[in-house]
């Protein structure tokens, strides 16, 4: 299964339900995403972060997955 990024409706959507506390199991399935993403998530929120922090921050990180470039 190919993995994809979260989307900025995600990350909104888990943080309606995090304001909601609603529990990250039952958000998980809604998303068709792993609970452990929406942990994070929740972790970070819980932290005192902010959405546009997590944002930034995954951006940042994003650009360290996927295949390297090939040298020839």
């Amino acid at each position: 299964m190919t993995y994809t990024h979260l989307t900025i409706d995600e990350l909104t959507t888990i943080y309606s339900f995090w304001k909601l506390n609603k529990k990250a199991y039952r958000v998980a399935p809604a998303l068709h995403r792993s609970a452990e993403t929406v942990y994070r998530i929740y972790r970070f929120l819980d932290a005192g972060g902010t959405l546009i922090d997590y944002q930034q921050h995954y951006r940042r990180h994003k650009q360290h997955c996927g295949r390297k470039p090939i040298q020839l």
